[in-house]
């Protein structure tokens, strides 16, 4: 089956039907395109959806991640972070793959097709003149056969007449023989055209004309093959990031299956514990004997002398502590007490605890910076050309001070660890339960509530100003503070594979395939920390590097 025996006289319908291939190739790049623009779109969403729900820094809102199932929500938003970017990378590969290459095709599609139908109407347009050189020399050899005739019957009319002279017989018959010769010359003429014409003729339609045809079938058979090797690529893409979009969904199903709900309940009784016992039973006050009327000492409740009267019956408010009407906090933000005494019992000892591991912290990194001042120091002293050993003297001992400072900052924080785990009363003293028991607690925590209360007109109470604030927990937010006073040392290294443009404060600009250092790896909020040089660092997307983390560099971590 071949376009030039089987087609050999549809040059316009091949001409109208190459073209409309050629606006299906175009077709299916702009379809693969706009797929693209989906994807991308896709993934900003997702991305910018991801990070709206992620947990502020430094805000209340970060603490309630301690528990397991705002851990499992925040794995998911990293999930779907690292979901989004496959799809960026379907955009890409198809755009790479698919699209830049097609319309590459297609010029080269457009300029081949151009050559070979200009080269068939070419041989058209030659073919057209040898058929008119050839209706030409018919025409010709029939007039002058024509004439030929006429000049012969003329002559044959004067010599048969006996009135014409005979001058006049002989110039009509060298006329007729005049156009007798003609007429052979034209003869001649379109015999040699005609033989010609007819091998013009069937050269071009046993060879021009197939070959030509020939090449636009086989330009469209490689159109259709093109395009079904672009369908295959387009599932390739898809079908190449299945594995990793299921490892993104196992991830999400796996921190589902890590909540725990009884730890959950347990962080909530360790973050409002406060370790107070129950207040215990309120004695009966005898007001039938008047002269025998006292207030039990061990009743959570008094009234001041010249105010007797208390109302009963009707609407009675509580009047036991801590399920009294909620009083206002007296303490203002920021006047936490340095000892937490403001806090019940537990929690104080939590944010002691807290204080007391943070400060230690501090300690070992004062220390490690210590240590490799010493070490530098040593160098310095073995290789005098590297250094000035004196000029590390002022830092040495300026760490010193701090590691010093610390220490007894330390101390201080655990004597009041001390001293509150030493007052949190026992379970097991059911006898601590009874009204009494806020007798024998620290002044700082409770006092005596029957000396400092007040009875109201409505029976109620109110407390003093400064038992209020001992009583009452104030939540406050402790942000985190950094000071890195010297470059953070790098802890692997990653590569770009992808260019990023780092337009907003704190992002750095990488192009794909750079290699840079790793100064602090993702920690869970979809950012790599990288630098370039000393004094060129900043953060870009987690998923457009391929990180390559030091497992003998301190901080790092080790993946499986």
């Amino acid at each position: 089956m071949s376009w030039g025996t089987e087609l050999w006289d549809q040059f316009d319908n091949l001409e109208k039907h190459t073209q409309w291939g050629i606006d299906i190739l175009e077709k299916y790049i702009k379809f693969v395109k706009e797929r693209t623009d989906i994807e991308l779109s896709y993934a900003k969403q997702l991305r910018n959806l991801s990070k709206k729900y992620q947990p502020k820094k430094n805000s209340k809102e970060e603490e309630e991640y301690k528990y397991t199932a705002c851990k499992a929500f925040l794995s998911t938003l990293n999930e779907m972070n690292d979901y989004a970017g496959q799809h960026e990378v379907i955009s890409e590969n198809m755009t790479s793959q698919i699209t830049v290459d097609l319309m590459r095709y297609v010029q080269e599609l457009k300029q081949e097709r151009k050559s070979n139908f200009h080269d068939g109407r070419k041989a058209q347009q030659h073919i057209e003149t040898c058929w008119k050189q050839l209706e030409s020399s018919k025409r010709r050899f029939e007039r002058d056969c024509k004439e030929a005739d006429r000049a012969q019957q003329y002559f044959e009319k004067m010599d048969a007449d006996i009135n014409v002279t005979k001058a006049d017989v002989e110039k009509a018959r060298q006329q007729a023989q005049l156009r007798h010769q003609m007429a052979e010359d034209s003869k001649a003429d379109y015999s040699s055209i005609l033989q010609r014409f007819n091998q013009e003729q069937w050269e071009y339609y046993h060879t021009h004309i197939p070959n030509i045809f020939q090449k636009i079938q086989e330009m469209e058979e490689r159109r259709i093959m093109r395009i079904g090797e672009s369908m295959k690529t387009y599932a390739e893409v898809d079908r190449q990031v299945i594995p990793i979009i299921g490892k993104c969904l196992d991830g999400i199903v796996k921190a589902a299956e890590s909540i725990d709900q009884k730890n959950d309940s347990q962080l909530v009784v360790e973050a409002y514990k406060s370790g107070f016992e129950p207040p215990g039973d309120i004695e009966f006050e005898d007001y039938t004997q008047p002269m025998k009327r006292t207030v039990s000492e061990n009743s959570l409740s008094s009234s001041k002398e010249g105010k007797p009267e208390l109302k009963f019956g009707g609407k009675s408010r509580g009047k036991l502590w801590p399920f009294i009407k909620k009083n206002k906090l007296s303490l203002k933000l920021g006047a936490t007490p340095e000892d937490f005494s403001n806090l019940p019992p537990e929690q104080r000892r939590k944010k002691l605890q807290q204080k007391v591991d943070d400060l230690n912290k501090e300690i070992q990194k004062e220390t490690d910076q210590r240590d490799a001042i010493t070490k530098m120091k040593d160098v310095y002293l073995k290789n005098p050309q590297m250094g000035d050993p004196a000029s590390l003297d002022h830092k040495l001992a300026e760490v010193t001070q701090n590691i010093e400072r610390l220490r007894l900052e330390t101390q201080k924080f655990e004597a009041w660890l001390a001293e509150v785990e030493g007052r949190l009363p026992a379970r097991s003293e059911q006898a601590r339960r009874q009204s009494g028991m806020y007798d024998g607690q620290t002044q700082q925590t409770v006092t005596n509530c029957a000396q400092d209360r007040e009875s109201s007109p409505d029976g109620s109470y109110t407390e003093e100003q400064s038992q209020e604030s001992e009583l009452k927990v104030l939540t406050t937010d402790f942000d985190d503070e950094f000071d890195d006073e010297e470059p953070l040392p790098a802890i692997g290294t990653c590569k770009a594979l992808y260019t990023f443009e780092g337009q907003n404060e704190g992002t750095i600009s990488v192009v794909e395939g750079e290699l840079l250092s790793v100064i602090e790896e993702d920690k869970g909020d979809g950012w790599t920390r990288i630098r370039r040089s000393e004094d060129e660092e900043g953060y870009v997307p987690t998923s457009y590097v391929e990180v390559y983390l030091d497992k003998n560099a301190k901080g790092a971590k080790t993946y499986i």
